[in-house]
Order: structure tokens, then sequence, then C-alpha cells
């Protein structure tokens, strides 16, 4: 149902530059453009739940003083705006539409050379457009509607892509030392001698090749957990799936990371299990260190 006539104005003057306000009180057609604008992103999206106030004030934001305001209503994406707008709330429905019909098309539409790493750049642009920083908006907030939300979410998502792609020619070309891992046992440890004599070198290449044989979204989750610090109901948020489900998903990602280095210092030590077991002791403990100084 649209909203009732002589109502909308003021719920774009609240977000608009007080420039434009005189501008605005005087365009005759703007309460049917407004309607026309509220109308529209609830015929596209009729299952998110979102305030007139909460998208009017989000449009009336990004109106620029360069041109006519009327006309850059006109040429505004309704839908996009009205789902960018309610993902920028937090809206659980528009969450669950965003990754489907806008994260997933700009995954598919990415640059080749992004192909192996895909699940990572879609955590990162996850993170930076649907998380606010320090108390503030999310990123998607600065979204104004006047492209479309696909193509923007794209660009987004290629810079992020490059910025990975630059860190792992970083990475390759500077080999981690088996000290990286020296911080995993406690100082007064009396276990500490032998591993740093014996075994050291193997816990760090065990670490990082059970690493390597997790999916892309276990690493993601791993990363997102214990090298950002989120908290799952965070995570829950980004993918748009229960706190449950993310928790038992995150936990499986670790359990399957201690079990593969299990397998992999068994098979470069020669170790049978109890003195595996006595190893990985030392590492279980501090994988939240171990893992921030493996996947950073």
């Amino acid at each position: 149902m649209s909203q009732a006539p002589e109502t909308l104005t003021p719920l774009l003057l609240a977000g608009a530059p007080e420039s434009l306000h005189d501008t605005l009180r005087s365009a005759p057609a703007l309460e049917a453009l407004l309607t026309e604008l509220l109308d529209q992103g609830r015929a596209a999206w009729p299952t998110v739940t979102l305030a007139p106030a909460a998208l009017l004030h989000h449009v009336g934001r990004h109106l620029r003083a360069e041109g006519t305001p009327l006309d850059a209503l006109k040429q505004l994406h309704a839908a996009d705006v009205y789902l960018a707008c309610a993902c920028a709330q937090g809206e659980p429905q528009a969450l669950q539409l965003f990754e489907k019909h806008v994260l997933q098309k700009a995954a598919a539409r990415l640059s080749r050379h992004l192909t192996a790493m895909v699940d990572e750049v879609l955590q990162v642009t996850r993170q930076r457009l649907l998380l606010g920083v320090h108390g503030g908006a999310p990123k998607i907030a600065e979204y104004s509607g006047r492209g479309s939300l696909g193509r923007w979410v794209r660009i987004v998502a290629s810079r992020i892509g490059g910025e990975l792609l630059e860190q792992t020619g970083r990475h390759e070309q500077s080999s981690t030392p088996p000290e990286a891992l020296e911080q995993l046992l406690s100082r007064d440890n009396p276990e500490r001698n032998v591993l740093q004599a014996h075994s050291r070198q193997a816990l760090s290449e065990s670490l990082q090749a059970a690493l390597a044989m997790l999916s892309e979204r276990e690493r993601a989750l791993l990363r997102l957990h214990h090298l950002h610090g989120l908290t799952m109901d965070r995570i829950a948020t980004l993918y748009a799936e229960p706190r449950s489900s993310v928790a038992r998903h995150v936990a499986q990602a670790r359990e399957r990371l201690l079990k593969q280095t299990h397998r992999e210092l068994a098979a470069r030590l020669k170790l049978d299990g109890r003195e595996v077991e006595s190893l990985l002791g030392l590492v279980q403990s501090r994988l939240d260190l171990s893992l921030h100084r493996l996947m950073s």
C-alpha cells in the first residue's frame, strides 16, 4: 500500500542538505515521485522490511547541489537503493537477498585472475560492505543509487581482489621462517627446547599444509573468527545464516585443521600417535595465534 499523500517530503528533507530544502519543497511532483520510489522498492523486494523514513533519509543524504534534485531522484535505481538501505540497517531478509542476487553475481563476473580466491574476495567484501567499523555505518550505506548496485559491488570486489593479489605476491616473495610459530609455546614450557631442536620446522610446514587442504569457505571462516576477531553473531550477519550454523561450521573447520595437522606431523616426524598428540597439545591451546600468523 502506498504512503498517504503529503507525508514523505519531510522524511526526505530530514536527510537532505539544508541548501536543497527550498528547491525540494517547491517541486510539485515530489510526493508522487517519492511514493513511486518507495513502491518500486517494496515491489522488487516484498519480503524486506524497511521503514520509509530510513529509505528517504538515505536518499536525501546522497542528494547533491549539482544539477536538479528532482532529476536525480527520477534517475535513481529504486530497487537497488531500497535493498542497499535495508542491508545498511542489518535487515536479515535483505542480507540474504543481497548475497544471492548481488554478491554471488558479482563473484561470477570477477577477473579470471581472481578465480582461485573468489571465496576470499567475497569474505572481505562482505566484511567491508556489511559491517560498520568502530560503531560507524556499514560501507554499503555509501551507495547512492545513481548507478546499479551490482556494478558498484563488482568495483568494490575487484579492488579488494587486487589488494589480495598484491598481498599474495608479497607473501610468496618472503617465505615464512620456522620462528613464526615460536610464540605458540609458553616460555616456561619444558618441551619448548625439544620442539625447537627437531620439530619446529615440521610443525610450521604441517600447519601450512593443513590450511591449504581446507576449503576456501573454511579458511574464510577461520580468518574472520581467529584473525579478525569477529564474533559468531557478526559472522552470521555477514553470511546471512543462523548463528548456530556458523558456530558449527567454524568448529568443524578448526577440528579439520587440527586433524590434518596431526596427520602431517606424523608423516613428517615419523612419530606415534601419543607423541604427535603431545606436540599438538602445545599448538591447540594457542590456535588463535597460529592462525593469525599463518593466515595474515
